[in-house]
């Protein structure tokens, strides 16, 4: 019964001895790669510290027969058969059938990662080592801080996007993570962060934890091919365009309120200076008013006198006293002519000084800023300093010309108030110059027989000069009235003419801020462009060519990824006693199990 499995077992093994122990000999061919594809997985502990690195390398063969690779691994293994892999130093050498043909190379223990990864852990705010962390409940902060390791090249992290992502229970409550996306993937919350390339980054997540465990830091390093749109840029830059521009206005505006406040500080400066004129003017003469006030009594009594000579004895009256009041009443006219003619100089050099003003006050813009216009001044990206003068300097000329149109008649009625009393003045010394001019020729022509005639005339003359003595009391009342009045309006005037010449300084240095803003705005769409340019360049890396990992000699190099990732935190479960494993069988016994 058992001839005919010896028969099967002894044919079997003639067949696997000759195939065993020798091998024919084939003559080795050339292969031909067209791409490889580099995968390179990395192991790092709880903390981020690396414990081992293996790269996947995948070649698209479209030549089946003997390929070299290169790398510093301290072993290799072919995943796609069962043909041994010959390793000299850094040179590997395999024989790849057409396709795709994948071995793994395990990296040296020397071999470093580009980025530098620590992982730290916190429960309730104190620091805790991940050993320890397993089951425990409470407040967790998990910080993760990726930079770049001085001790590789640069070119993986300058060019490389990482994408860092943890998995915790959906039982984990309070789940935050700044600048993190948070969502759901089963029954867990997946928290995924990016990493820009060339950018070191701390990224947090903290979450109230209930016997806490953690499936680990997972990170995958891809270059970065972000797709960029750039159609909204012309939007901004034609937006940045219309900034520049209403910056540009701003700045001519500007200009006009200068050259308009400059004329209003003349104007004013050319207003107080006709004022003090006036005000020394309307001084002096309320300063002569009690001298001509003494002078016209004087006048007054002797006239009195005179005729109440003539009427008590005309006979014994001397004429000769009464030869000097024509001087008298000529010396009072003169006086006043003086005082008419300061008069109409005050009143000219008031008429230029108050037309400067009102030209000068039409020149501000009536136009308002509204609280949105100043707003958006604020938000145009303009200097906050340049944009506060230009407000408090708006606001200032808007007030200056609100008050100027409520006073405005006031001004514009002391000019006819000056002509009127400058005339009032040139009637009264035209009336004691006639006076003066009437007696001395009467005083020329009467003798005794024509006294009687003489006295008439001067008792008329007395009464009436009453009357005019009267009216000149009442004048020099209101000449002091109105000096007294005129000081406090003319401090106003030299008040008003220091602040528009403050004014003036402020809006011209307002200008040179919108000046040096226009100068700096007026190329920013261009600049604008540059830094959208710049951030495209910086971003986009699309125009990277791949390089290997393992070896700079390798060549058709397609693809380098990276999948690293931290080990997870775990409780200990309780170990099943387990049997004794059977001892395995050696070649020799089963081999004569055969014969059995």
């Amino acid at each position: 019964m058992r001839k005919k499995p010896f028969t099967y077992s002894a044919l079997a093994l003639m067949l696997f001895l000759p195939s065993f122990l020798a091998v024919p000999a084939q003559a080795a061919t050339e292969g031909k790669v067209a791409s490889k594809d580099e995968v390179v997985y990395a192991t790092l502990d709880a903390g981020g510290d690396l414990n081992d690195i293996y790269v996947v390398n995948t070649f698209e063969v479209t030549h089946g027969g003997k390929i070299l690779d290169y790398g510093d691994f301290s072993s290799v293994k072919n995943l796609t058969d069962l043909k041994k892999l010959e390793q000299e130093g850094q040179k590997v050498e395999m024989d790849a059938p057409e396709g795709k043909f994948t071995y793994q190379g395990n990296m040296k223990e020397e071999t470093e990662l580009p980025w530098d990864v620590a992982v730290t852990y916190s429960l309730d705010g104190k620091k805790i080592d991940p050993s320890q962390l397993a089951g425990k409940s409470g407040h967790l902060d998990i910080s993760i801080d990726t930079a770049e390791n001085k001790h590789t090249g640069s070119v993986f992290y300058d060019n490389y996007l990482l994408q860092v992502s943890l998995n915790l229970p959906n039982t984990y409550e309070n789940i935050e993570a700044a600048d993190g996306m948070v969502a759901s993937a089963g029954k867990d919350k997946q928290i995924t962060f990016t990493v820009m390339p060339g950018k070191e980054k701390k990224m947090s997540v903290e979450a109230d934890v209930k016997d806490f465990e953690f499936k680990g830091v997972q990170i995958a390093a891809v270059p970065s091919t972000l797709p960029i749109d750039t159609t909204g840029t012309e939007n901004m830059t034609d937006d940045m365009s219309e900034l520049s521009d209403a910056i540009g206005k701003l700045n001519t505006g500007v200009a006009d309120l200068k050259s308009g406040v400059s004329q209003l500080n003349n104007g004013a400066a050319q207003l107080r200076n006709g004022s003090a004129q006036y005000k020394n003017g309307i001084n002096e003469l309320n300063g002569s008013s009690s001298q001509i006030v003494g002078a016209s009594n004087s006048i007054g009594e002797a006239l009195r006198t005179i005729n109440q000579s003539l009427s008590a004895n005309p006979a014994d009256m001397d004429l000769s006293a009464l030869n000097e009041l024509p001087d008298g009443l000529n010396q009072l006219a003169d006086g006043l002519t003086q005082a008419a003619s300061g008069l109409t100089s005050l009143q000219a050099n008031y008429a230029q000084a108050y037309s400067a003003l009102d030209g000068a006050m039409a020149e501000i813009p009536a136009n308002n800023l509204t609280e949105e216009e100043i707003a958006s001044l604020y938000k145009s990206g303009a200097d906050p300093k340049v944009v506060d003068k230009l407000v408090a300097s708006h606001k200032a000329a808007q007030k200056v010309k609100g008050t100027y149109a409520n006073v405005k008649e006031a001004f514009a009625a002391v000019g006819p108030t000056l002509n009127q009393v400058s005339g009032s003045v040139n009637e009264m010394s035209s009336q004691l110059t006639s006076i003066s001019t009437n007696l001395s020729a009467s005083l020329q022509k009467t003798d005794m027989s024509g006294l009687a005639k003489l006295q008439k005339g001067l008792g008329e003359l007395s009464a009436n000069y009453v009357e005019f003595h009267s009216g000149l009391v009442k004048y020099t009342e209101g000449v002091g009235q109105l000096s007294s009045s005129y000081g406090k309006l003319h401090a106003g005037m030299a008040e008003f003419a220091g602040g528009t010449n403050q004014l003036e300084g402020g809006v011209a240095d307002l200008h040179d801020g919108t000046s040096k803003l226009h100068q700096e705005t007026k190329n920013l769409p261009d600049k604008m462009q540059e830094e959208i340019n710049k951030m495209m360049s910086e971003y986009d890396k699309s125009d990277f060519k791949p390089v290997s990992f393992v070896s700079s000699k390798n060549e058709k190099v397609s693809s380098v990824q990276f999948v690293i990732k931290t080990e997870s935190i775990e409780k200990e479960e309780k170990k099943e006693k387990k049997a004794e494993p059977k001892k395995e069988k050696g070649f020799w016994e089963l081999l004569m199990d055969l014969f059995k």
